[in-house]
């Protein structure tokens, strides 16, 4: 097999660059190792940034969109039950979030592939990237059994953290960067309405909590926890009463309960390796970068790396251009770092560490303080939230 490009991954990030190198007629093969129901049914990120519903729109995804994502103007942020609201909206010139769950961006993505001629390869075992570092990368994996071979001009790894793509890179060469947080996320989904039209993002005594929701009757709904606890040890019922207590009386006389249909716990990191371009090796999404979910910033880095990879792409295979490509890693790198940096500190302000003692604690509320009263503060907030624009090339 021949094309010009191959990403190894189907998340985001891979079905995305497959969908906008289609539009401009450069052949490419998505790798990937699962089967399409186990990638579309992943429970993940459900925010979406200004910058991913316009390539959504762009590409001609957004009907269902704009029918059944909700839109949203603002957030809220609560500070031992006292609830303020930041109108992302008029700080920002009108830019707004959008409610989206990445199950469905998937679902659109995979939808539209056959018709637009985009290759996917299900079930791609054993992948191995050979001939990075010269002009003839090959890769190779294995189908029920069946070694196969594809040749190309250029490999993207969008195969998340775990993926044999960034291992590809010699160690000589990477750089990581890396902060592990010492607790994670206990989120459910429940088909109850969600407590409030925004989110609410919640800093308690006891803990974090995100009210939050996937449509008008289905909510989604977090709390921080230890890293050595057990699903199994969070009945339904304790959770509510911990989600109530450390939404506040407002917010958590608003919820509605009911039986949960998904129960995970999610650790959080921050995570950049440096360079996302090895010879001819792209990295993109989860592969080169991960942020903790507070303010939901996976998924649309996804999105923008690969705006800037397809643009690269383009001016290389139409306009004969190879500065795209040799500028890209530091192009990405550049919004990676303050997507990083927003979201390492809007998980500072608002969770419960372990070794907060009670200055800590009380220069915490003195910054959520701060952003209540700040028309500036909220707006660099709202900026960052909305998420910045693309960097130019």
């Amino acid at each position: 097999m021949r094309t010009s490009i191959a990403i190894i991954g189907a998340g985001p990030a891979g079905m995305f660059l497959a969908h906008l190198l289609a539009a401009e007629g450069i052949a490419a093969v998505v790798l990937e190792r699962r089967d399409r129901a186990y990638v579309e049914g992943r429970v993940r990120a459900g925010v979406l940034e200004q910058v991913t519903t316009d390539l959504m729109h762009r590409l001609g995804l957004g009907a269902r969109l704009d029918r059944e994502g909700l839109v949203h103007g603002g957030t809220q942020i609560s500070l031992d039950g006292a609830l303020f609201r930041i109108d992302m909206a008029a700080l920002t010139g009108g830019s707004a979030v959008t409610v989206y769950g990445q199950q469905e961006v998937m679902h659109d993505l995979f939808e539209a592939a056959p018709e637009r001629g985009v290759e996917i390869v299900w079930n791609a075992d054993d992948v191995t990237l050979e001939g990075l570092d010269g002009d003839h990368p090959v890769v190779r994996w294995r189908q029920d059994g069946v070694a196969q071979e594809l040749q190309c001009d250029y490999v993207v790894g969008c195969d998340g953290y775990h993926g044999v793509s960034r291992s590809s890179i010699p160690a000589h060469v990477l750089r990581t960067f890396e902060r592990v947080y010492p607790f994670g996320w206990l989120g459910i989904l429940a088909d109850v309405p969600p407590a409030d039209h925004e989110l609410i993002y919640a800093n308690h005594e006891r803990g974090f909590a995100l009210a939050s929701m996937r449509s008008p009757t289905r909510s989604r709904y977090y709390i921080q926890c230890g890293l050595d606890e057990q699903v199994e040890d969070w009945s339904d019922d304790r959770f509510w009463d911990e989600l109530c207590l450390r939404l506040g009386p407002d917010a958590g006389s608003r919820v509605t309960r009911g039986p949960s249909f998904e129960k995970s716990i999610a650790p959080l990191r921050s995570f950049v390796s440096e360079p996302m371009r090895w010879g001819r090796l792209f990295l993109a999404g989860d592969a080169a970068h991960i942020v903790p979910p507070t303010g939901a910033k996976g998924l649309n880095l996804a999105a923008s790396d690969v705006i800037m990879l397809s643009e690269a792409l383009v001016d290389h295979y139409r306009g004969g251009s190879d500065a795209g490509l040799d500028g890209y890693s530091a192009r990405a790198l550049a919004r990676v770092w303050k997507a990083e940096r927003f979201s390492w500190w809007f998980t500072s302000i608002t969770h419960r560490f372990p070794d907060m003692d009670g200055f800590a604690r009380r220069i915490q509320a003195a910054e959520i303080d701060y952003i209540r009263g700040s028309q500036a503060a909220q707006r660099t907030l709202a900026e960052n939230y909305v998420g910045l624009p693309l960097m130019a090339a």
